[in-house]
């Protein structure tokens, strides 16, 4: 039903292109507001998952489009906006949910910083570093693998397209930098905002 729904939105893009952006917004709210749902059993987890996905999603989108490296159709920047946003969903998720394993895990050594008079993100920092490098681990595995083990969707979905071998390579290299920078800069922003928290979370 959802990619029904996409279809016929897509359709209407196709004939209205200022509306790609109505396009996005949603996609952004819907994957913000995923997270959000995710993240509500870590103080100001709500919070970080919303600030984290948007800074990620959107600095890398607008790095995209703004260098050329796709071209402006709508088709075109809903198809890259839709790949990012739920790259940068995915590992919001994942990086809130490590940070709040960890911190839980790590409890008494953070609250020895703490009780020390380290502020909340110092004492949180080794446990944040750890959720953000975990967090990573499935963009980087796809990123190494991509042609090897796997055939990215991007790259095939190109092809499909009409495109020649030459530019589905070049549009899926333009995907793995924009969900590398997009997963890289959520996790780093969702964990700092969730670390700033004067309280620890609740054990699990």
């Amino acid at each position: 039903m959802q990619l029904a729904a996409v279809t016929l939105l897509l359709r209407g893009v196709d004939s209205v292109p200022w509306t790609a952006v109505l396009f996005i917004i949603l996609m952004l709210a819907t994957a913000s507001l995923t997270t959000a749902r995710r993240a509500a059993s870590l103080p100001l987890g709500a919070r970080s998952a919303v600030i984290g996905t948007t800074s990620g999603a959107v600095l890398s989108i607008t790095i995209i489009l703004g260098t050329g490296l796709v071209s402006l159709g709508p088709t075109s920047v809903i198809a890259v906006a839709g790949i990012v946003i739920g790259g940068c969903m995915t590992v919001s998720t994942l990086s809130l949910r490590h940070y709040l394993a960890n911190v839980r895990t790590r409890r008494d050594e953070v609250e020895g910083w703490l009780a020390l008079g380290a502020l909340p993100r110092t004492a949180t920092d080794l446990p944040r570093l750890i959720a953000v490098r975990e967090a990573l681990i499935p963009n980087l595995d796809q990123t190494k693998s991509t042609g090897l083990v796997t055939l990215p969707g991007a790259f095939v979905g190109a092809l499909f397209g009409g495109a020649s071998a030459l530019e589905a390579a070049q549009f899926q290299l333009v995907v793995l930098a924009g969900l590398a920078l997009g997963g890289t800069v959520t996790a780093l922003v969702a964990t700092h905002v969730a670390s700033g928290s004067v309280s620890l979370p609740a054990d699990g």
